[in-house]
């Protein structure tokens, strides 16, 4: 799955041969699995229609502030689309649309909504080799840059001109793959290694019963993907679940049993910047495992267990330079032994669920937590859905190791 996946890209087109390769660009981001809107300078319809555009990208394309064919007439918000865009891509930008961007020219609606945007904005040159190399067009390359744009570079080949050289707009595949790289290396945790846990394990009776808990997977697969949306190479370990993940930065390495999950999960913790604990790991497992399924000829079942390696407690003990996490699933004295979980098993942070609390715990689409870090600083949030409490734990541990 692409870094833009999800994403808001607003593409700005302005009047230039180029534009239209911008169907082509369109539909890059669409299958990167981005959301696209287009906005155009007037003089960008010659050379690329807005039907073409808004067919392609399923919404309306704006090219003026209000709708002219329209008797009643309705205003294009620039506002409202520079705070929809998590990212503007103008492409082409010509030199002139470059010089009011750099000059606070504001008479047009591109040039409005570059005025009101809050995201990263990226523009990608493309005119003929003596404007490129004009002193003025590199005057608004730099302004630009000082602006915080990011510049896509022009390639070189043949122009419109007919001239050989510097000025072509990057190719449309070439965009993208910037822009990925761009916003991957400026992610918090670009080059970090992140390990997580999730899911249940199930500790086998016979060939076809087991032992196992109603962990859903779904806290741990959410701390993963907003992991790996920070830029984190992540391996996940998970037992058995219904959770699916589809993200170029995330390893799963599917699991069963809590011995399965201790030696996958010491395999790579020597080479992990920060583990995530968050499975549902049995603390008993049968002691013997019956080789055939196990009759109903009598009215009792006695089964002897013995207890489970901690790996919680196996990686605290271990570790160096590890950033280390455990969740704590209490249902009385709930502060207190979560208290006593992140001393005992020498954890940087522990994340506190109740299953006293209304909306938390297994099997639901949201949690309530408590983060106590080894400093007993205590962070309390309100009920929220797992994603937006997986993003407040990333966040959170971005800012412990970036202290």
């Amino acid at each position: 799955m692409s870094i833009i996946s999800g994403k808001n890209i607003l593409l700005g087109i302005t009047g230039g041969i180029a534009a239209y390769k911008t169907a082509s660009l369109v539909r890059l981001f669409i299958k990167a699995g981005a959301h696209v809107k287009v906005v155009m300078t007037p003089s960008a319809k010659d050379f690329i229609t807005p039907l073409t555009l808004s067919t392609l990208s399923k919404n309306a394309v704006h090219s003026s502030f209000t709708n002219e064919d329209d008797d009643n007439a309705i205003w294009n918000n620039h506002v409202d689309l520079g705070l929809w865009a998590d990212y503007f891509v103008i492409a082409p930008a010509t030199a002139n649309t470059m010089s009011k961007m750099a000059n606070g020219v504001c008479d047009n609606i591109l040039l409005a909504t570059y005025l009101s945007a809050k995201c990263p904005v990226y523009f990608a040159p493309a005119m003929d080799l003596d404007m490129y190399k004009h002193a003025s067009t590199i005057n608004s390359f730099e302004k630009l840059k000082a602006f915080g744009n990011v510049m896509i570079p022009a390639a070189s080949g043949e122009l419109a001109s007919g001239l050989v050289g510097e000025g072509r707009m990057a190719e449309p595949k070439d965009i993208v793959s910037f822009i990925e790289k761009d916003i991957l290396n400026k992610l918090p945790l670009r080059g970090k290694k992140v390990l997580i846990t999730a899911g249940p394990t199930y500790e086998a009776i016979d060939p076809v019963r087991f032992i196992g808990n109603h962990s859903s997977g779904k806290m741990g697969f959410e701390i993963a993907k907003a992991a790996a949306n920070l830029g984190a190479n992540v391996v996940l370990v998970s037992g058995p679940t219904h959770q699916k993940v589809n993200h170029s930065l995330i390893k799963v390495i599917p699991v069963v049993s809590a011995q399965n999950m201790y030696d996958a999960v010491h395999e790579y913790y020597n080479t992990t910047d920060v583990a995530i604990l968050s499975a549902a790991v049995a603390d008993f497992t049968p002691k013997e495992v019956a080789s055939q399924k196990i009759k109903k000829k009598d009215k009792t079942l006695t089964l002897e267990l013995t207890k489970t390696k901690d790996i919680l407690a196996s990686l605290g003990a271990a570790k160096k330079h590890q950033f280390l996490v455990g969740f704590a699933l209490e249902t009385n004295n709930e502060l207190e032994n979560a208290k006593g979980k992140l001393k005992r098993k020498n954890l940087n942070l522990i994340v506190l669920n109740s299953l006293n609390d209304k909306g938390a715990g297994f099997k639901t689409d949201t949690n309530k937590v408590t983060f106590i870090d080894n400093k007993d600083n205590i962070t309390e949030f309100e009920l929220k859905s797992k994603t937006e409490v997986a993003l407040d734990l990333l966040n959170e541990i971005v800012k412990k190791i970036d202290a």
